[in-house]
């Protein structure tokens, strides 16, 4: 009896890692492209899980502001945030601090330190039970605006910071330290491995606008020279390189002409 519930433990098991492979995953809405759910504390205090919205950040602050200057991690719960931490001015609450504000509004303040009817409300903000229809009509206004694509969030937010529709904030006072200014490399090509797919334009100019060096180099990619780090599709797709913000927050690696688009 006891070799059958282990035979049968280790097929479960197997199953579940499986489980998914070789199947079409469903396309988020537009305005849940990017979203990441935050619950390293929260179950803990009592608390719906943070549901933290690129889309709204991303239209003020450049990643790099907040992945290298302020020190979120690349990956959802990877940067362990406590409402201690907040309140102390770190992560969230280098912004959400009461005082600051962004195209003169002030930005709200982050943990609260007492539970009343009126905090509750602030918590609710982040911590959220159920979609706020209110923030997904905020989205839609957005997207209205911005040139479109057709993948992620239907926003082509290149195009929008290249016409000046995004005024990007990229440094903060008493955070961000002032950084000399390092030459833009030129845009090249990479072999496309498919007879008929387009070799891959590269760019680091549309890249260190939003990133920086920092967020790619050296943690992402080690190499700083063309060819010097070696990954396949399959890596990518795997959520390693480029996958690490293609699919999750940058436009999805669906769109294969964003990337292959040198005339064949």
């Amino acid at each position: 009896m006891k070799r059958l519930f282990l035979v049968g433990l280790i097929l479960f098991c197997g199953a579940g890692v499986l489980w998914g492979a070789g199947t079409k995953k469903k396309k988020p809405l537009p305005q849940d492209f990017g979203s990441v759910t935050i619950s390293n504390f929260s179950q803990q205090a009592g608390m719906a899980p943070v549901v933290f919205d690129h889309w709204v950040h991303r239209k003020n602050y450049t990643c790099r502001l907040c992945h290298v200057d302020i020190g979120f991690g690349m990956t959802a719960n990877s940067t362990q945030i406590r409402a201690v931490d907040n309140s102390k001015r770190f992560f969230c609450g280098v912004c959400h601090n009461g005082s600051s504000t962004i195209n003169k509004v002030k930005i709200f303040d982050s943990c609260a330190t007492s539970y009343t009817r009126e905090e509750y409300k602030r918590c609710v903000k982040c911590h959220a039970l159920e979609k706020d229809p209110a923030k997904e009509e905020a989205f839609y206004r957005l997207q209205e605006k911005m040139p479109r694509e057709t993948f992620g969030n239907g926003i082509n937010w290149e195009k929008a910071e290249e016409t000046g529709q995004l005024k990007l904030i990229d440094s903060l006072e008493g955070v961000s330290f002032k950084k000399s200014s390092m030459k833009v490399q030129k845009d090249f090509a990479l072999k496309g491995k498919v007879d008929g797919m387009p070799d891959i334009i590269f760019s680091h100019q549309k890249h260190t606008v939003w990133n920086g060096c920092e967020v790619c180099h050296p943690d992402i990619f080690v190499g700083i020279k063309k060819g010097a780090t070696k990954y396949s599709m399959i890596d990518l797709f795997d959520g390693r390189y480029c996958g690490v913000c293609h699919d999750k927050v940058a436009f999805p690696q669906s769109d294969c002409k964003r990337c292959h688009s040198k005339p064949v």
